[in-house]
């Protein structure tokens, strides 16, 4: 599996449902730009993103790599744009975006994305989650936009639809 790079709403929404331990047993290394920790730590001290910044996370934080201009031109927020930066460095590595026109922009880079429905198939496909379809549930609840058409092919993914 290639090293990732995440952004903060991945991270944000992996705490709200209790599973940013995902973070460590997946990926073979995660990367965490300085902008999008600033991000993470500007929140509450309740955060449990931001908690886990503090404590696991701050192994993961890289400094930012310098924006191409035909990145900037995206004109995104500072972590997405920071995340795709660095992935345009690193060819080896794959994004974590859940921002539509951050995935976009990356696709236009050519550089692999996932988000964190991406990160929950791929924990039920090492057997570190026993069903998608409740984590997907959480997901939705604590404000994950997920269409009805994505559910069903996550689920489908997953050998959990019916």
């Amino acid at each position: 599996m290639k090293p990732w790079i995440i952004n903060a709403s991945p991270l944000i929404l992996l705490g709200k449902i209790n599973r940013l331990e995902l973070l460590g047993a997946l990926p073979p290394s995660l990367s965490i730009p300085r902008a999008v920790s600033l991000e993470i730590l500007a929140g509450p001290d309740s955060d449990p993103a931001k908690i886990w910044t503090q404590n696991q996370g701050i192994p993961s934080i890289v400094p930012d790599s310098d924006i191409p201009p035909e990145i900037q031109a995206w004109d995104l927020g500072a972590g997405e744009t920071a995340v795709i930066s660095l992935g345009v460095l690193r060819r080896n590595s794959i994004c974590i975006l859940d921002d539509l026109a951050a995935r976009n922009c990356a696709e236009v880079f050519q550089i692999p994305v996932i988000g964190t429905l991406g990160i929950l198939l791929k924990a039920k496909s090492a057997g570190l989650i026993p069903e998608l379809k409740p984590e997907m549930d959480r997901l939705v609840a604590v404000g994950s936009m997920l269409s009805g058409r994505i559910i069903q092919e996550a689920l489908c993914l997953a050998g959990e639809s019916s």
